[in-house]
């Protein structure tokens, strides 16, 4: 339809690579059992490490803001000049660390618990570049080998980066040290939608954290999702990619999604979990509660697919970047 036409061309034209990163336990590891806070906070703390010339200078008061990659990746400042966004500090960060899956994490989540790796057991982690960050992945590399010597979790267990792949093959190996070239992708949705769609079954598999008029929010629309994924999907494009989103009709889709019901469905509702995690930035806890679980949605969902794939690449929400807001579709059987 008409209302689309601009956003199929922005996400067709949003650059993106995805990584798969195995870690090797050099001895016993004791971590949370949802890591992505973890590997987050301790892969920033090694980057600004690895590549900050002034590490005693906050971002925004460094001269180097504007060139430094560490900035760029991490703090994410909106351009000089920009006509987007002029009114935040950071624009959306351009990866995302996704942690192991867990099937069983929303209990263990509210649990608190906390899972071993034996010596020489691995784990695997994706990483998902936007845009200009994938020229980057050299330093995102060199960065995990430098974290996983400074150590991680309770007791500072140390890991390896074993190996790197993109899409089924390796290019990064410990062994040889050599970084091989790969393929970025495009957001090709177009084909795997399915015509006159009049029901989606969206699974959260982990955390949602989706803020809607100030407030995050437990009562999850349809357009409040759009809106959320527009925003965000938009965003990346133009700050990473350099695409012109201007053309997108986002009142006319908000307007559409607002026809999309909430169906009652016999599985179990959202479910609220509240966690904590602890920024080294800010010095203190931070609450990260978000919904997780099912939600069926009815009416004429067919035109909104290609945004729906698209937020199952690149989550929806905050706290994206150590994977927050990760969902998929549930296939019908």
């Amino acid at each position: 339809m008409e209302t689309m036409r601009s956003l199929h061309n922005t996400l067709n034209s949003l650059k993106l690579a995805r990584f798969k990163l195995i870690l090797a336990a050099s001895n016993d590891l004791h971590l949370p059992v949802y890591l992505g806070s973890t590997l987050r906070g301790g892969f920033g703390t090694a980057f600004k490490r690895v590549v900050c010339a002034l590490k005693d200078r906050l971002c925004h008061e460094c001269i180097l803001k504007e060139k430094c990659v560490y900035s760029y990746v991490f703090e994410t400042p909106p351009p000089a000049g920009t006509t987007v966004m002029r009114k935040y500090e950071s624009s959306p960060h351009p990866f995302i660390i996704e942690p192991p899956s867990l099937p069983e994490l929303p209990e263990k989540l509210h649990q608190g618990s906390y899972q071993g790796y034996k010596t020489g057991g691995t784990l695997t982690l994706n990483l998902i570049l936007v845009g200009r960050a994938i020229d980057y992945l050299p330093y995102f590399i060199y960065t995990f080998e430098e974290f996983g010597r400074i150590g991680i979790g309770k007791g500072r267990g140390r890991f390896e980066l074993q190996d790197v792949s993109c899409e089924g093959k390796i290019i990064y190996d410990s062994r040889t040290k050599i970084l091989t070239t790969f393929d970025h992708l495009t957001l090709d949705t177009e084909t795997e939608i399915t015509h006159n769609l009049q029901s989606l079954t969206i699974n959260f598999l982990t955390p949602c954290r989706i803020v809607y008029n100030g407030y995050l929010t437990k009562d999850l629309q349809f357009h409040i999702l759009i809106r959320n994924l527009l925003r965000r999907i938009a965003l990346l494009s133009y700050f990473h990619c350099g695409c012109d989103t201007s053309q997108i009709d986002f009142k006319g889709i908000i307007e559409q999604a607002r026809q999309i019901r909430v169906a009652t469905h016999d599985h179990p509702p959202l479910q609220w979990y509240d966690w904590e995690r602890y920024s080294a930035r800010q010095e203190t806890r931070m609450k990260m509660g978000g919904f997780v679980g099912k939600i069926t949605f009815e009416g004429d969902i067919t035109p909104f697919m290609p945004l729906i794939k698209a937020g199952e690449v690149l989550h929806v929400g905050k706290g994206t970047s150590f994977g927050l807001g990760r969902y998929a579709e549930e296939q019908k059987i």
